[in-house]
């Protein structure tokens, strides 16, 4: 008791005492490369599939993504939930009940990932259809789609897993995991699509194969290598009541989740229907579109894994009353931020199609559509980074009201209603100025509530 005591009292110094720079690298690099690296997951599909197979096999992992999105949000749900909960009963010194949580989380992520799997076999094509597919992307989504819902069960072992391997303190075995995923992923993704010639299916293949891999680690770690407790049968048949509580805790990272499916759903409905209109058709804005928004994920991770890794920087000298220091800490993490979203802003107005090149290049059409989407969409990326990390900076401060309109007003609040309205006047270039357009409202918003809160922070007693 009395060495955990000291090891403790060393983390608070280090956090209290520390420079909030050399603080940042050693929280924050690891979140963002794991971020980054599950961004890549989706990424890496779509570039050997734009190479291999051609725009309309892209479209259909566009069409495909929301649905993997949402067995996301439910392995988050509980795997996000049981790290918390995890960490409270660890903290409390309630082992017992901290290995009933973790293993809460792990019964519900594991039997979410099948229970999705099976319901999107039964209704797959109809889905496909719900999420936007054209007729000429329909069968390519089918046959990627279908191979991608088998592999949810292990999907969602490795996401709500690597909470709860975070979450025990060893964020460096969870990425090992996710490498070895992703280096599977990007072995193999030429092979079957350029060697064995099995185009969307062989994407398909790779993908669900580095989860496979991914997956096998995360359980072979909560059976042999938990560093707090110990995982046993007879413990999961007591983990039951817990589920509600670890639902609970993560039900914020469900939501998030769920409105960007919301959003990809509207969106690619609203692409289908003003493309039709359009001299470009349906497929060319839906793929193009989807492009955009995966080098954009790209951006978003980077920026999330610095505000992760600043929010016990913020807790822990708001808590202590170091006020001084969560100030600087925000300044200096919201330079950051927009550092990074406005090295991306530079490249996709002065460089797009060095981008889009790199998913593939099929016609003058799609170049042209793909360069003005990318411009246009991203026009105000550079305002991104500061409205995420708002919404990180007040869940750390302990205003989660605050914390879930910032997470909610760019994706549900703003971009779904502009997605829907501005085409009524623009057509179909007006779904692009959606992107800028609630990119604006959201950091408008986002700088009212640090107005109006800032003041009220720092004078807490």
């Amino acid at each position: 008791m009395d060495s955990e005591k000291t090891d403790n009292n060393i983390k608070e110094n280090i956090l209290g005492t520390e420079q909030i720079g050399r603080l940042l690298v050693k929280f924050a690099v690891p979140g963002i490369v794991s971020m980054v690296v599950n961004a890549l997951y989706n990424i890496i599909d779509q570039i050997f599939i734009g190479q291999g197979v051609g725009y309309l096999g892209n479209g259909a992992t566009t069409i495909v993504f929301p649905m993997t999105a949402f067995a996301m949000a439910f392995s988050l749900l509980f795997g996000d939930g049981a790290a918390a909960l995890y960490s409270l009963k660890l903290g409390e010194n309630k082992r017992d009940e901290a290995a009933k949580s973790s293993l809460a989380g792990i019964l519900g992520f594991a039997t979410g990932g099948l229970v999705i799997a099976i319901c999107y076999l039964l209704f797959f094509p109809a889905l496909c259809r719900i999420f936007g597919a054209t007729d000429a992307i329909l069968p390519y989504a089918i046959d990627y789609g279908v191979i991608i819902t088998c592999g949810l069960p292990f999907f969602a072992i490795c996401t709500g897993g690597s909470s709860l391997i975070r979450a025990d303190g060893n964020p460096r075995y969870n990425m090992i995991g996710l490498f070895a995923g992703t280096v599977i992923n990007l072995v193999c993704d030429p092979l079957f699509i350029f060697v064995f010639h099995w185009g969307v299916k062989g994407a398909a293949f790779a993908t669900i194969l580095g989860q496979f891999v991914n997956a096998l680690l995360n359980i072979y770690y909560f059976s042999h290598k938990m560093s707090n407790v110990e995982l046993t049968f007879p413990l999961l048949k007591k983990s039951f009541p817990y589920i509600p509580k670890v639902a609970r805790l993560g039900v914020s990272s469900f939501i998030t989740q769920m409105s960007m499916v919301v959003a990809i759903a509207i969106r690619n409905n609203v692409l289908r229907q003003y493309g039709m209109q359009s001299k470009y058709g349906p497929d060319i804005p839906i793929t193009a579109l989807g492009i955009t928004m995966k080098v954009f994920a790209i951006i978003i991770s980077i920026v999330i894994g610095l505000s992760a890794g600043a929010q016990p920087i913020f807790g822990y000298n708001y808590g202590s009353g170091r006020y001084g220091r969560v100030k600087g800490c925000f300044k200096l993490v919201a330079i950051l931020c927009t550092i990074v979203c406005f090295i991306a802003f530079l490249l996709a107005q002065f460089v797009p199609m060095a981008i889009i090149s790199i998913f593939g290049s099929e016609s003058e059409l799609y170049n042209e559509f793909a360069v003005k989407c990318m411009r246009i969409f991203l026009m105000l990326i550079p305002t991104a980074g500061v409205q995420i990390m708002s919404g990180i900076f007040f869940q750390s401060l302990g205003y989660p009201v605050q914390s879930s309109v910032l997470s909610l007003s760019k994706q549900i609040l703003f971009q779904v209603p502009a997605t829907i309205i501005i085409p009524m006047f623009m057509g179909l270039e007006g779904c692009l100025w959606a992107g800028p357009v609630s990119d604006l409202l959201s950091i408008v918003l986002t700088v009212i509530l640090l107005l109006a809160y800032w003041k009220r922070i720092f004078t807490k007693k």
